[in-house]
């Protein structure tokens, strides 16, 4: 079935690569969707596809053992798919 996320990421998630990161993870998936930074220093991701590759991309997300990304927190928001996306990419 698939769903729509809406992730805002808190921790050292700017000037890291990190939105290349996601972009990489949820491509790697076939999800669809954007990455972008906020100007309070957080990331936002909307994606959408499966959802159990929804949440395998929340799980890759954390970055867990990168050396510069350090993710402090993910509040998610799941909601149902409007399939308005067509691949993935970072915003700017």
């Amino acid at each position: 079935m698939a769903g729509r996320i809406s992730v805002t990421v808190t921790g050292h998630v700017q000037g890291v690569g990190y939105r290349y990161y996601v972009t990489d993870c949820a491509i790697d998936r076939g999800i669809s969707g954007y990455v972008k930074n906020n100007p309070d220093g957080t990331v936002s991701v909307v994606a959408e596809g499966e959802e159990s590759k929804l949440q395998d991309l929340i799980d890759a997300m954390r970055a867990a053992g990168d050396p510069y990304i350090h993710v402090h927190d993910m509040s998610v928001t799941w909601e149902t798919a409007r399939q308005e996306f067509r691949g993935f990419f970072i915003r700017r």
